[in-house]
């Protein structure tokens, strides 16, 4: 008996070290690091570690962006903030509802998290559901996740915060309620996922394409030194935003020539990628999963109603 209960011990103890996300803070500019994530899609393999998140050292203390997949995600951020800097931490920022940006809230319930009004009603509305998808995806390392609520709402525009300058755009291409910060300090632009790099975007809230290419056109306006995208390398040049309105803009051609043409959902998923996209990931996966959720709204577009 008493070695049954060792080696339990020794299996747990074992699945408890392989659940260790590791993560480790890159200093990308003047008092701000990044945490890369994944390219790759969810899986047991990363624990949903897919996303970029980062923080910001100010005068008086730390500014996170982002606290990723899970209850683990949120503490293992946590810790590996405090092991660059002991400042305490002032606010959290969401940029956006999705899991994998705002499950590891849990982690910082005892500091103000900001969002925007739409995206607490949405993960108010969509957060539970959303949660049973990851623990059926991920596993246990979701365990002990529950979803927590922004308890503040951002005010766009430039905001001081611990004596830095954050300018805060409120977009609305990927979910409808979008948040993108802007280091003025140091030019560095956290888009979320108003930017996809190298990894295929995702289109489940989109309000439209259209708005999409808008919110990139705005953000490359801006006066950035540094790129963050919400999903794929750290850049210094424009080139998440040519990705970005070329692959919206073959999207949009795609599903708008099928609704003219009067093509089926199965013609579109298996419609070729083009060779451009080669070093995309995902590219097949969210072709078919876009399909899905876009393409009902173009052929509306083209039908005439028939009970009028």
């Amino acid at each position: 008996m008493r070695w049954l209960l060792v080696m339990a011990w020794l299996v747990c103890s074992l699945a408890h070290a392989q659940l260790d996300y590791k993560l480790e803070p890159r200093r990308i500019a003047d008092g701000v690091w990044l945490v890369e994530g994944s390219t790759d899609n969810f899986s047991t393999d990363n624990g949903g570690a897919v996303v970029n998140v980062g923080f910001i050292e100010t005068q008086q203390g730390v500014v996170v962006i982002d606290t990723g997949i899970s209850k683990r995600y949120g503490e293992a951020l946590r810790a590996a903030i405090g092991k660059v800097t002991d400042k305490p931490i002032l606010k959290v920022i969401l940029t956006h509802h999705h899991p994998d940006h705002a499950f590891g809230n849990q982690a910082f319930r005892d500091v103000p998290i900001a969002a925007l009004k739409e995206t607490t009603r949405l993960l108010a509305e969509q957060g539970d559901g959303m949660a049973e998808n990851m623990y059926r995806i991920v596993g246990d390392w979701m365990r002990g996740t529950e979803v927590v609520l922004p308890t503040e709402t951002v005010e766009t525009g430039t905001v001081q915060i611990g004596g830095r300058s954050l300018q805060l755009l409120a977009l609305r291409g990927h979910t409808g309620a979008d948040l993108a910060i802007l280091d003025e300090q140091t030019g560095v632009l956290f888009a979320g996922d108003i930017l996809f790099y190298q990894r295929a975007l995702t289109t489940p809230n989109t309000p439209g394409l259209d708005v999409w290419l808008a919110d990139v056109d705005q953000l490359q306006a801006l006066p950035w030194k540094q790129i963050v995208p919400g999903h794929g390398p750290l850049t210094t040049d424009d080139a998440p935003f040519v990705q970005m309105r070329d692959y919206l803009g073959w999207l949009d051609g795609l599903l708008r020539t099928g609704a003219e043409q009067g093509a089926e959902m199965n013609e579109l998923i298996r419609a070729p990628i083009p060779e451009r996209f080669a070093a995309v990931t995902l590219t097949r996966f969210e072709l078919i999963r876009s399909v899905s959720h876009l393409y009902p709204r173009y052929e509306s577009t083209r039908m005439e109603r028939v009970d009028q």
